[in-house]
C-alpha cells in the first residue's frame, strides 16, 4: 500500500461508503471528500463530514499507518489543526491534537475491495513493460480516450507556451523578435538546437531588419554569428562572407557565439547547419514581416506556400565550404515543414491567441489534424499496442501521455489508469 493509491481511493470514494465507522465506534458519512491539495498541508482541504450525527467542515489527511501522524510531525504544525478526519490503511495508534482533544481515524483497510488491490497490483507489476497499462490500453472506452487525447495535446501546448512566455519577456513582448528566435532553434533540429538558439539571442533582432534587404549581408550575419566563419578556408565565398560580416561586426558591435558549438557530425547533409541557416536568411530576405503573415493565414496550404523556401545560390552546389557538389536545388520538405509547424507555429499561435483573451483554437487543431503522424519509437510503440495514430495531433498527445504520464509511474493522474483501476 502507498499513500499515492489511498489519495486515489480517497478521492475518487473507490470504497464501500455505507455503514463506515471510526475506530472509536462513531458512524460517519461523507458529504465531500474535500479539493485535492497538491502542495504543503493536509491531503485534502475543505471537506464535509457527518461524524456522529454532528456535520463537520474542514481538511483530511492520508497516511499508510497512524502513528505517520507523529512521525511526520503534524502535531506540531499549526496547519493541521483544522484536520476533522484522519484516513489511514491501518489504525496502530490514537492520534490527538494538542489541545489533547483525540482526531476522529477512519481505517480504510476493511471498506477496500481486494478486486481493486489486484488491479492496482497488476496495474504496477514489476514485469518488464513498455507501459503499465499495454495490456488494457487499446480496449479503453473511445470516448474516455479522445477526450484524454484531446487534454493531453492542450496540455503539451501549455509546456511548450512556457519557453515561449519567457523568451517573449526577454524581448519586451518583441512578437517578431520571438519567432526569430523559435525559428532558430526549430531550424537547429535536435543536434543543434541548443548551438541555433544561442545564435539567434546573441544579438539583438533589429540588425536582421536592417539587412535582411541584402541577401548576403544576412548570410554573412547568421554564419559569423553561428561562429561557422571563424576558421580559415580558401573558398572564395568564404573569403566574401568573413569579409562582409568583420564589417557587421564592427558596425553593430557583434561578439559571434563560440566556434565549435554548431555541429556537423551525426547529421544527414540536407541538415547541415550551413544548410539551414542558409534557408533561414532565404526565408527573412523573403519576408520583412513575418510574424505578421503567419498571424493572418490558417490553413496548412498557405503555410506549405509560405514556408516555400530555399538556399542562396552557392548552397545549390555545396553542402560546406570544402567541397563542391552536385548542382541541386535545397528547399524545405513538407516534413521540415510540418516540424515548424509543431514545434513552433502552432505553440506561438497559440500564445498570441491566448494573449488577445481567445480561447477558441479549433483553427489550430485542425491544421495539427492535416499533418502526417510523426515517426519515432514511441509511435512506433503505441501503434504496437493497436493505438494508431491518423495525424501529428495524435501522436504529440501520445508523445505526452508517454513522457509525463508512463514514464513517470502517474497511472493514477491518467485518465486511461483510472479506467483500468475502476474497471468491474
Amino acid at each position: 500500500m502507498n499513500e499515492k493509491l489511498l489519495h486515489f481511493i480517497w478521492k475518487l470514494k473507490l470504497f464501500s461508503i455505507k455503514n463506515l465507522e471510526a475506530t472509536n465506534g462513531d458512524k460517519i458519512h461523507i458529504i465531500s471528500t474535500g479539493i485535492h491539495n497538491l502542495n504543503t498541508g493536509p491531503d485534502f482541504l475543505n471537506a464535509k463530514i457527518e461524524i456522529a450525527n454532528q456535520v463537520w467542515a474542514g481538511n483530511v489527511e492520508i497516511h499508510i499507518n497512524s502513528s505517520d501522524w507523529y512521525k511526520h510531525r503534524h502535531e506540531t504544525d499549526t496547519n493541521y489543526d483544522a484536520v476533522i478526519l484522519h484516513v489511514v490503511w491501518e489504525h496502530d495508534v490514537e492520534i490527538f491534537r494538542k489541545n489533547n482533544v483525540e482526531i476522529t481515524t477512519l481505517e480504510l483497510k476493511k471498506y477496500i475491495s481486494k478486486d481493486l488491490l489486484n488491479k492496482y497490483n497488476q496495474l504496477f507489476s514489476k514485469n518488464k513493460k513498455w507501459i503499465n497499462c499495454e495490456n488494457e490500453i487499446a480496449s479503453i472506452d473511445s470516448f474516455i480516450f479522445e477526450n484524454w487525447i484531446e487534454r493531453l495535446y492542450f496540455e503539451r501546448l501549455v509546456q511548450k507556451s512556457e519557453f515561449i512566455n519567457n523568451t517573449l519577456q526577454v524581448n519586451n513582448n518583441n512578437w517578431e523578435a520571438t519567432l526569430f528566435i523559435l525559428l532558430a532553434k526549430s531550424f537547429g533540429l535536435k543536434v543543434n538546437g541548443d548551438a541555433f538558439l544561442n545564435f539567434a539571442t546573441s544579438f539583438d533582432f533589429s540588425i536582421v531588419r536592417k539587412v535582411s534587404n541584402n541577401k548576403e549581408q544576412l548570410e554573412a550575419l547568421f554564419f559569423g554569428q553561428a561562429g561557422l566563419l571563424a576558421n580559415e578556408n580558401e573558398s572564395v565565398y568564404f573569403q566574401q562572407l568573413k569579409k562582409e560580416y568583420e564589417y557587421l561586426k564592427v558596425k553593430f558591435n557583434l561578439k559571434p557565439i563560440s566556434n565549435g558549438q554548431v555541429q556537423f557530425f551525426r547529421l544527414r547533409p540536407n541538415n547541415f547547419p550551413t544548410i539551414r541557416l542558409s534557408q533561414l536568411v532565404f526565408l527573412y530576405n523573403k519576408y520583412q514581416n513575418l510574424f505578421s503573415k503567419i498571424i493572418e493565414i490558417d490553413t496548412i496550404e498557405l503555410f506549405y506556400s509560405l514556408f516555400k523556401v530555399s538556399t542562396l545560390p552557392y548552397w545549390e552546389t555545396h553542402f560546406t565550404f570544402e567541397k563542391e557538389s552536385k548542382k541541386r536545388s535545397k528547399k524545405l520538405t513538407q516534413s521540415f515543414i510540418d516540424l515548424i509547424l509543431i514545434n513552433t507555429i502552432i505553440p506561438l499561435k497559440f500564445v498570441y491567441l491566448k494573449s488577445l483573451g481567445k480561447n477558441d483554437f479549433s483553427s489550430l487543431f485542425a491544421i495539427l489534424e492535416q499533418i502526417k503522424p510523426e515517426k519515432n519509437t514511441i509511435v512506433s510503440n503505441f501503434n504496437t499496442l493497436k493505438v494508431k495514430s491518423p495525424n501529428a495531433f495524435k501522436t504529440q498527445a501520445l508523445l505526452q501521455l508517454k513522457n509525463e504520464y508512463c514514464s513517470k509511474q502517474l497511472c493514477l493522474q491518467c485518465a486511461i489508469g483510472k479506467t483500468v483501476l475502476n474497471k468491474r
